[in-house]
């Protein structure tokens, strides 16, 4: 079958101002299943630019697909303009099969189809197995009731078949990189860039989180395997960034230690960047040398906030003490650390944002990123926020640089200037700006070119704010906006028989 997969372009900042672009992981492991199954299988990424929706119905129209598959890392701020790719699609007269898939279709699948009727069917979780089986069984015309993981119309009502079984072996999951031309992606300041993944899921429960429960558990790639293919990828592809895009990866030691071995042991020289937690940090404090041995040059650690009564909340599992010790380590190290702070958990006050960035200030970071609460209604968090006010109605705001919800008795342009005034002095403080002059030529460049793409930023998000935002003082409530909780179907690839066991009422057939 001819399939085209469409990467849309995506509103978020991140991805716009810097104008370096990483590839579309997810739709990049999709395709390599789908050409090992044999089929013609294309990428257009449309997040380049980016390009406009006319342009993107143009490409798509010219490729003559029978079917189209969409799916996008950004997936709840990126719904509406799938939904207006898609509608344009058939206004035009396209009959392919048009496929969405993606953690916000996975949850909200019976949303999509009841109000999209251009989009025939949904996959639902992982997609590498599932993909292959749905695009046989539609060239082949045969039932689709008995195929896991996917969400259709069924006599007109949206149905939806029991999930699909986790994919326990990610090695199995090939990467169609020969879909992207390397030259094309950069990060870094530059540098030629991928996405890569050693493991899939998080052990730990935080209750905000709208990644932990698509990945139902922790799993990894084998060490070696993943070594080799980076040392592939920079032989012969020139890539000098790897960005993980695990939630958690280094939540196994023994695991971890095996890659960053594996990787030293490909003797290549690459900068590595990735998110973990503080106390994977601190728990490996006397293997931190093989960190950088690796070519780990900054590491994001998801503080989210400094009250301990917050962090409590959000079932964060953390305390201030092991975030600043992370820190700290992380310095001695040559590593550089980026904090998260995300604002709006609880109602916000200006004392409160105050001794918050006193504390933060005490950590010492070397980069921070600012972010607003974005509550995702297939997570815990949405309950306890199920009654705050929503601000913000325009749902591709919703990628977690744009206020949400009301933030208590500080209104949205209060709340704004102090983000802007806590990244301000966070940034140029002098313990800050004397990094600037560090003797590491790389960590030098790192540091550098996180000033000038954030300083580019800060001012977009500014003239953003001033003529683009539009928030409403009497918003619906966060329930009334997007739905009932659905937090008992967090765990999307959880089995009928794991549901039934755990006294859940299972995710399949619902019609």
């Amino acid at each position: 079958m001819r399939i085209l997969l469409v990467n849309p372009p995506h509103p978020a900042i991140g991805s716009r101002i810097p104008k370096e672009l990483l590839p579309p992981l997810g739709l990049l492991y999709v395709g390599g299943a789908l050409i090992d199954a044999g089929h013609d299988v294309e990428l257009l990424n449309a997040d380049f630019d980016p390009m406009p929706v006319d342009e993107i119905l143009q490409d798509i129209l010219a490729f003559e697909p029978e079917a189209v598959l969409f799916g996008h890392s950004g997936s709840t701020s990126a719904h509406p303009v799938i939904c207006e790719i898609t509608r344009g699609l058939r206004r035009r007269g396209c009959a392919a099969f048009i496929i969405y898939g993606g953690v916000f279709p996975t949850y909200h699948w019976q949303d999509i189809l009841a109000a999209e009727p251009q989009i025939d069917l949904i996959v639902r979780g992982e997609g590498e197995e599932t993909a292959p089986r749905l695009i046989a069984a539609l060239a082949e015309e045969t039932s689709l009731d008995a195929l896991p993981g996917i969400a259709f119309r069924r006599g007109g009502i949206p149905y939806a078949t029991p999930a699909a079984p986790m994919i326990a072996d990610l090695d199995a999951c090939r990467i169609g990189w020969e879909l992207i031309d390397h030259a094309d992606y950069s990060y870094w300041g530059g540098k030629r860039a991928v996405v890569i993944q050693f493991s899939r899921g998080c052990p730990h429960l935080c209750n905000y989180c709208g990644q932990r429960g698509f990945w139902t558990r922790w799993r990894h790639r084998d060490p070696s395997r993943l070594a080799a293919e980076m040392a592939r990828l920079h032989r012969q592809e020139g890539v000098e960034v790897f960005n993980f895009a695990d939630e958690n990866p280094s939540a196994s030691r023994k695991a971890w230690q095996a890659l960053l071995e594996a990787v030293i042991a490909e003797n290549i020289k690459v900068t590595l960047v990735a998110s973990t937690r503080a106390d994977d940090i601190v728990r490996d404090a006397d293997i931190l040398h093989l960190y950088k041995q690796a070519g780990f040059e900054r590491f994001l650690l998801g503080m989210e906030n400094t009250d301990e009564a917050t962090l409590k909340l959000i079932r964060k599992g953390a305390t201030a003490d092991t975030d600043r010790r992370a820190i700290q380590l992380l310095r001695q190290h040559g590593i550089l650390s980026m904090a998260t702070w995300v604002v709006g958990f609880e109602d916000e006050t200006d004392r409160g944002l105050w001794n918050g960035l006193k504390r933060f200030l005490s950590y010492d970071p070397d980069q921070i990123q600012t972010l607003y609460v974005t509550p995702h209604r297939w997570t815990p968090y949405f309950r306890i926020a199920a009654g705050r006010r929503v601000i913000q109605t325009d749902r591709s705001r919703w990628d977690y640089k744009h206020q949400v919800l009301a933030a208590g008795s500080v209104p949205p342009w209060r709340l704004f200037l102090w983000v802007k005034f806590i990244e301000v002095v966070a940034q140029t403080r002098p313990r800050a700006l004397k990094r600037l002059l560090r003797p590491d030529p790389s960590l030098r460049h790192g540091v550098r070119w996180y000033y000038r793409m954030g300083r580019r930023v800060w001012f977009h998000e500014i003239r953003n704010f001033l003529f683009r935002d539009r928030h409403i003082a009497d918003g619906p409530t966060l329930a009334e906006f997007w739905g009932m909780p659905q937090d008992r179907e967090e765990e999307a690839m959880m089995t009928r028989k794991a549901a039934m066991k755990r006294g859940l009422e299972p995710v399949g057939e619902v019609g």
